[in-house]
């Protein structure tokens, strides 16, 4: 399952620091506008403590975490929407991400430009926030005022269209209102007719707070509604160049339990809805992602097409019963191993093996 989450905020805010550290990939990080211009792709673990436990029971030749796709995308100015800055190419490549993720800048260094001709210790994440909110939405804008007219003709002939042309009529109201798409409330047919409209605000977004580190531990308002993750850019970079115990003391000297960047993988992971199953043999223990509430031909389908259309039934354990009874034997003679069939929904951590035709 391919799917990526873009790093945006405004200039400067550490976007490149953050994605540098997040995926240990030399990406150009510096002091001034536009120092990204072609997006940075970098593939993430997610970090799941269930692997190694699955891994100590069947001893396999490799462990494979979950992963989620991260793009970092070009800083956004005021007026991107209408061209300013790198606008069109930023805004074109967040259409192309699954999900947002917004850098806000917290942090207080006068050595770094907040904007041109404005540094010191001045920072307003609330305002860096809106002003992105405020391009993204102008942006959605103009794209229905472009799909309107052809959508009018297209839903006369196709009565099909027609809800996609009442809920996009809506949603130009309800963007005038300074109100992003993903908010508005609509009926099931009416958000999958939403989709069609590819629009910025329909996207899921999660905040992380570039914060300095004296502010790790502080609990920070919610940004449109959402709890922001405060990360301290540089301290997950300065961790990314540690082994692992060197790391782990370091974070135990902060009173953090584990990184920033685990947090914001994580959650990434959740923002998109979704989970994962587990395989677990000699070869290899392996989380596969699938989407929360897929059935079991669906999950099947991830490891290879061919699965899902050939998809017989499944044998399924949960996690906690795997590792309490000490893996598939156990599971089995103590009848905890079942046998499942298409209509199965997934759960998060159930181990799965499958039987299909070929």
């Amino acid at each position: 399952m391919s799917l990526s989450i873009g790093i945006v905020g405004l200039p400067n805010v550490g976007k490149s620091t953050l994605f540098t550290a997040l995926t240990k990939k030399g990406g150009l990080a510096a002091n001034y506008p536009f120092a990204t211009i072609d997006p940075n792709v970098g593939i993430v673990d997610v970090p799941d403590e269930r692997l190694q436990k699955l891994a100590d029971i069947v001893n396999p030749g490799r462990i494979v975490p979950a992963t989620v796709e991260f793009v970092d995308i070009a800083g956004l100015v005021k007026g991107a929407n209408e061209g300013e800055g790198l606008g069109n190419q930023f805004l074109a490549n967040i259409r192309e991400t699954d999900a947002i993720c917004e850098v806000v800048r917290y942090f207080k260094d006068p050595n770094v430009m907040r904007e041109v001709g404005r540094t010191g210790d001045f920072v307003d994440p609330a305002g860096d926030a809106d002003t992105i909110m405020t391009e993204l939405i102008l942006a959605d804008l103009g794209t229905l005022e472009k799909q309107l007219p052809k959508l009018e003709k297209d839903a006369k002939r196709d009565k099909e269209l027609q809800v996609k042309l009442v809920v996009a009529k809506r949603l130009v109201d309800w963007l005038n209102d300074g109100k992003r798409a993903a908010t508005m409330e609509m009926s099931d047919d009416e958000r999958l007719a939403a989709k069609g409209l590819f629009l910025l605000t329909m996207k899921p977004i999660l905040y992380v707070a570039n914060v300095d580190e004296d502010m790790l531990g502080d609990e920070l308002a919610p940004i449109d509604g959402v709890k922001p993750i405060p990360i301290c850019a540089k301290v997950e970079a300065e961790l990314s160049e540690l082994d692992a115990d060197e790391a782990a003391e370091y974070l135990s000297d902060l009173g953090l339990e584990k990184s920033g960047l685990e947090t914001l993988a994580q959650a990434a992971y959740r923002l998109l809805g979704l989970q994962s199953y587990f395989t677990a043999g000699e070869m290899e223990v392996k989380a596969w992602t699938v989407r929360i509430g897929a059935k079991a031909p669906e999950a099947a389908g991830v490891i290879h097409s061919d699965f899902e259309r050939g998809f017989i039934k499944a044998e399924v354990a949960s996690y906690e019963d795997y590792v309490e009874l000490g893996g598939e034997a156990g599971c089995k003679n103590a009848g905890k191993l079942r046998m499942e069939g298409k209509e199965y929904v997934v759960q998060d951590g159930d181990i799965m093996h499958f039987r299909f035709n070929v």
